[in-house]
């Protein structure tokens, strides 16, 4: 394994995709403290956590179990994406494609896995504008630095937006695309706006 740049440790911290910071006009601080743990440590929301988030904030309730659902299917939905990817861009992941070598590959896997973690505190908050400028900021410097393939990232994103509304109902399809669009539209104007 590729031993990383003392820059990408400092970008890898600095790009954080989410902020709460808006979250207090519509959200009491108690829930927004159970958002913000998650996102500290990274992790999806867990069920207490969306149990006590439906307590501060009721009026998020009728979208919590989307994000229970997301979470617990998002193995098969970061697979399905990841397939998608690799069938769009016919050899990527092998010698002189950009997600080569395989460690390298599996860092944007990993990045799926935190792009849906991002969107379900979204989903979980009732909340569609959840992005960080700042932090999508350093992540386009990270993906710079990596040399990270961006039309494949944005193409994954739209992957998992489709995997993720085949699991629910078409009616609730139309609440929660916004959610997913949000960050695929704010990857798309600040990481490919050079």
């Amino acid at each position: 394994m590729t031993q990383l740049s003392e820059t990408v440790k400092e970008l890898i911290v600095k790009a954080r995709i989410v902020s709460f910071a808006d979250w207090s006009q519509t959200h009491p601080a108690q829930a927004i403290a159970y958002f913000q743990s998650a996102d500290d440590r990274r992790c999806y929301l867990t069920d207490e956590d969306l149990q006590q988030i439906q307590i501060f904030a009721p009026d998020c309730a009728s979208l919590i179990p989307v994000a229970k659902l997301l979470r617990d299917r998002v193995a098969e939905i970061v697979d399905q994406a990841r397939e998608e990817v690799l069938t769009h861009f016919p050899g990527i992941d092998r010698p002189g494609g950009a997600l080569y070598p395989p460690e390298r590959a599996e860092a944007c896997w990993r990045d799926f896995w935190h792009f849906l973690r991002c969107i379900t505190y979204g989903i979980a908050g009732n909340h569609s504008e959840y992005t960080s400028v700042e932090g999508l900021y350093y992540m386009k410097l990270l993906y710079k630095e990596l040399q990270v393939p961006l039309e494949a990232m944005i193409f994954g994103l739209e992957k998992i937006k489709a995997a993720s509304l085949q699991l629910v109902e078409p009616e609730p399809q139309e609440t929660l695309s916004p959610y997913f669009e949000h960050l695929i539209q704010q990857l798309k104007l600040i990481i490919l706006d050079n």
